[in-house]
């Protein structure tokens, strides 16, 4: 039963990590904007998300079930369900040539960095959204 409550607060909260996983790349980026060879990286959020949702449905299922003795427990959330997966950054595709072979792109990162924050703002607010709702339902208001 809680499962069944917590499952959509699960998958936005893995959304949150991947963004702000994401962010530190972004800023990753910026910060070696002027260091000579630096190749830009990156990531599909989409493609990231689809192994995170399928990872916690058949692996983190049989996982968790196993960390219970009892069907009526609680399952805790197992180890490293997020942490370990492999990196899966990517480079980033360079759209100027520069002379010290450095493919960062501030215009492209500026707005990638914007971007990822307004989204992150509002899984944050989704999430936010879904908890007072299950209180209200939960005290009966």
């Amino acid at each position: 039963m809680l499962d069944k409550l917590t499952q959509r607060l699960d998958l936005h909260g893995s959304a949150l990590l991947l963004r702000s996983e994401r962010q530190r790349t972004i800023a990753s980026n910026i910060a070696n904007a002027d260091t000579p060879g630096y190749a830009a990286r990156d990531f599909k959020f989409a493609d990231a998300m689809r192994a995170v949702a399928d990872s916690q449905g058949a692996a983190a299922g049989t996982m968790r079930r196993a960390s219970t003795t009892d069907t009526r427990h609680i399952p805790l959330p197992a180890m490293g369900e997020l942490g370990s997966q492999a990196s899966t950054l990517g480079y980033a595709m360079q759209s100027q040539p520069s002379l010290d072979n450095n493919s960062v792109d501030m215009d492209r990162e500026r707005a990638a960095f914007v971007d990822n924050a307004v989204r992150y703002e509002a899984t944050l607010r989704f999430i936010n959204g879904e908890a007072r709702t299950m209180l209200s339902a939960i005290q009966g208001q």
